[in-house]
């Protein structure tokens, strides 16, 4: 078993907890040669050849591996108290633990918290000019001791993306929406294109690229 880190947005952070996204796409890269044969891929242990026989292993692992979740995050060491003394901050929100974690020139501990929860506010966390200043880390910044969750790949599969079924898309985390009364409404795979396009740019569901299928489970520690 290997564990590897995978980035994820606010929004599918919020679905994996919530129990609602258990799949995730992601394109395969370099693009696959994929003659008219090996359209239906058979995978084998999470790979495949493509029609110039280059060989592809899914690059985020195979059933059985982990991957730990890479999500925009921050950390509180201290509070005041009524009367303005250091101290330290006791969680109101989903927090991990740290001590001494290396992170940049130094080292943190306290709690690691996450944006995905809400915003919070750092006091005394300015510019040195007094204009606040945001201090969340960005994702690919987290490191494994600052990260809260963790999931086990239950299957691994190739295909193309807009393969990807109303069932699939729930899975992703996608439930569909009503747009209007006079309007039929946006199914889930309508949204999970619309969110395919917001982190993947304009024309990419069109594009219609090759993508690993990951199901995974949470591990609940």
């Amino acid at each position: 078993m290997k564990e590897r880190p995978i980035l994820f947005t606010g929004p599918m952070v919020r679905a994996i907890l919530d129990g609602s996204k258990t799949q995730t796409r992601r394109i395969v890269k370099p693009a696959p040669n994929m003659a008219p044969a090996l359209s239906a891929i058979e995978n084998v242990n999470g790979g495949f050849f493509d029609a110039d026989s280059r060989a592809f292993e899914c690059p985020y692992g195979q059933p059985g591996d982990r991957l730990w979740v890479r999500e925009s995050w921050g950390v509180v060491s201290n509070d005041w108290d009524a009367n303005g003394n250091l101290t330290d901050w006791t969680p109101d929100r989903p927090a991990t633990a740290i001590t001494e974690m290396r992170f940049g020139q130094g080292y943190y501990s306290g709690h690691a918290i996450y944006a995905a929860d809400g915003s919070y506010e750092w006091a005394g966390d300015d510019d040195g000019g007094g204009e606040p200043r945001s201090a969340w880390h960005p994702s690919i910044h987290m490191p494994r001791a600052a990260s809260r969750i963790l999931l086990e790949i239950a299957s691994v599969r190739v295909e193309r993306l807009q393969d990807c079924s109303d069932d699939d898309a729930r899975a992703e985390g996608c439930s569909g929406y009503e747009t209007s009364p006079f309007a039929d409404p946006v199914p889930p795979s309508g949204e999970y294109r619309e969110l395919w396009e917001s982190l993947n740019g304009t024309g990419s569901w069109d594009a219609n690229p090759w993508v690993w299928v990951i199901e995974f489970k949470r591990v609940t520690p």
